[in-house]
């Protein structure tokens, strides 16, 4: 078979899977709806990956099934912590996240295969393998991502709305009015979403505490949980709040300054690697090379 055979067909191969795949996704009764029930009714939101929002009807219709068969506590138990702390939980729920990760572990080595052998790359089977696992990995990397995304926005807007709650119970506004102001003014915050989403859960009943506390598992950043502690406690003590937002405002600044000491050092430490590897040789050639010419060559060139 020439490499214009194998081209054509699998072309027609890649082609025919293109068109089964759009009837199946539009003409299957999808059965699987009690998986992708939500607490609110509503249908998931869009998510910030296309890849994802490409992928999830391929996964309601291929892989949501065998994902559900997957009853491992811990595991499930796992995965909804990943999505909770990634807030990635109005966008996937735990069966569309296995189902992600069943369809890119098979779909990713499969694409490879076919242009493999398709376009002739000879790569071994040890890459498809790899790529494989990085395809069943890629939702953790994701969600990882998103995790590290909302703690450096975190980090970063936490003093300064504490700052804001600060001036604000000094202006004579108790802490969850304060809290209100903010997220009227916030806009694209990930702490901003937060503060509403604790202003909701009151509004329907949960207490503040509780309310509170589940933004510091929503979030799992040291930080929060550690602010939040201290808004628990002096909420049970009676405590001012204001002296404890100030208090919270002056800690968290020491703290963003020791962060920005810490990153100063490490970039500082970091420089040497490129130096050592391109600066360093291009300097010694420079220095050394007429040298050892004339240590070769002598006085002859």
């Amino acid at each position: 078979m020439t490499g214009i055979d194998s081209l054509l067909l699998a072309g027609l191969a890649l082609m025919a899977f293109a068109v089964y795949t759009f009837v199946f996704t539009l003409f299957r009764t999808n059965n699987e709806e009690q998986a992708l029930k939500w607490a609110s009714g509503d249908e998931p939101a869009q998510s910030k990956s296309p890849l994802i929002n490409v992928s999830r009807p391929l996964v309601h219709n291929f892989t949501l099934q065998h994902a559900r068969r997957i009853k491992n506590e811990s595991y499930r138990k796992n995965i909804e912590s990943k999505l909770k702390t990634a807030g990635l939980d109005n966008e996937l729920n735990v069966d569309e996240f296995i189902g992600l990760q069943i369809l890119w572990g098979i779909l990713f080595p499969v694409v490879l295969l076919v242009l493999n052998f398709a376009l002739r790359l000879g790569y071994p089977p040890a890459v498809l393998l790899f790529v494989g696992i990085f395809g069943y990995m890629f939702p953790n990397i994701y969600a990882s991502g998103e995790k590290k995304r909302r703690y450096n926005s975190v980090v970063v807007d936490l003093p300064f709305f504490i700052d804001l709650l600060t001036l604000s119970t000094a202006a004579s506004l108790d802490f969850f009015t304060a809290m209100q102001k903010i997220v009227e003014k916030a806009d694209k915050s990930v702490l901003g979403d937060e503060f509403n989403n604790v202003l909701k859960q009151i509004r329907v009943g949960a207490s503040r505490a509780d309310a509170l506390r589940s933004m510091a598992d929503r979030l799992d950043i040291p930080e929060i949980t550690s602010f939040v502690a201290v808004l628990v406690d002096a909420d049970s003590t009676g405590a001012p709040i204001g002296k404890v937002l100030r208090d919270q405002s002056i800690q968290m600044r020491l703290e963003r300054f020791v962060r920005a000491e810490k990153a100063g050092a490490k970039a500082s430490q970091m420089i040497l690697v490129p130096l050592m590897v391109f600066i360093l040789p291009a300097v010694m050639v420079m220095v050394f090379g007429p040298v050892i010419l004339q240590f070769f060559y002598g006085g002859s060139q």
